[in-house]
């Protein structure tokens, strides 16, 4: 059940951001990540009435505002890396945030077979392969790589918070809920400040553009929601070391949806990445 769950997230969270790329050439990034949020956020305080899971409420939703906190800021200092480049060497040097979730794993004493720390260490090679890297020719501002780095562990702390924000069904609506409210306020406050700097960060052509486009932008959100929601049930019933490795999937299922949609041609590395990112997959699960 925790390869399967695992599996869903990395699915989910790579037409998530396949989605969120779509629509960054018509929106600014901050704007994509601030309306999609708002529209989950709406979506899911509506499941948090019907449900009750308002009775919930308790100290672990401390871990859903930190993750609803931590969240924008790894994705605005993640775009900011992928906007000074190369892309090449940031989105694969973002994966590196899966070692916040298998550390906290091997904390709390999971301990994997033989067979399963080979399919880890496969498949976190594959993931970084999957992206592309530009081996040769790549000059990286300091502040690019620090920015990337930040993105990175702030990824993998979301991982870890979010699986602990919960432990029942209906607690898990109302701490996506709390997360993507903290998503929507933190996040709106930096587009305000960006705004306020420079005005030509807020969309052309206005509101009316961003409404035009609010079905996308849902869908992106609710995509994001549905991806935290699995991983966390993934980590409820299996080792997160596991749930971490198999969720990190997601840049395979972007590069492979931008091949199948976009008709993008993958490089040669990107398709050996794929492979063994899927080959430690069939190991973890075997494991």
């Amino acid at each position: 059940m925790t390869a399967v769950l695992a599996l869903a997230t990395s699915l989910l969270w790579g037409l998530a951001d396949f989605g969120g790329g779509l629509l960054t050439r018509r929106l600014p990034a901050l704007v994509v990540v601030v309306a999609s949020q708002i529209a989950a956020a709406t979506v899911l305080g509506v499941i948090v009435v019907a449900t009750g899971a308002w009775s919930e409420i308790g100290p672990q939703l401390w871990y859903a505002v930190a993750a609803g906190v931590v969240g924008p800021v790894a994705m605005i200092c993640f775009y900011k890396a992928l906007a000074q480049g190369p892309m090449g060497v940031v989105s694969p040097l973002a994966t590196v945030g899966v070692v916040i979730p298998l550390g906290v794993g091997l904390t709390l004493g999971e301990r994997p077979g033989l067979l399963q720390y080979g399919g880890i260490a496969v498949a976190v090679v594959g993931v970084v392969l999957a992206g592309g890297p530009q081996l040769r020719g790549a000059p990286v501002q300091r502040q690019t790589v620090l920015l990337t780095l930040v993105a990175a562990f702030g990824f993998g702390s979301v991982f870890a918070l979010i699986a602990e924000a919960s432990s029942t069904l209906t607690g898990l609506f109302l701490a996506l809920f709390v997360q993507r409210v903290c998503n929507s306020l933190v996040g709106g406050a930096a587009l305000a400040v960006a705004v306020r700097r420079d005005p030509a960060a807020a969309p052309e052509g206005g509101m009316a553009v961003v409404w035009s486009a609010m079905p996308a932008l849902t869908l992106v959100g609710l995509a994001d929601v549905a991806a935290n929601g699995t991983y966390s049930l993934a980590a409820q019933h299996g080792p997160v070391t596991v749930a971490a490795v198999l969720a990190s999937l997601y840049p395979v299922v972007t590069a492979l949806a931008a091949r199948g949609f976009l008709k993008e041609r993958l490089l040669a590395i990107q398709a050996a990445g794929a492979g063994l990112a899927m080959a430690g997959t069939i190991l973890l699960a075997a494991g």
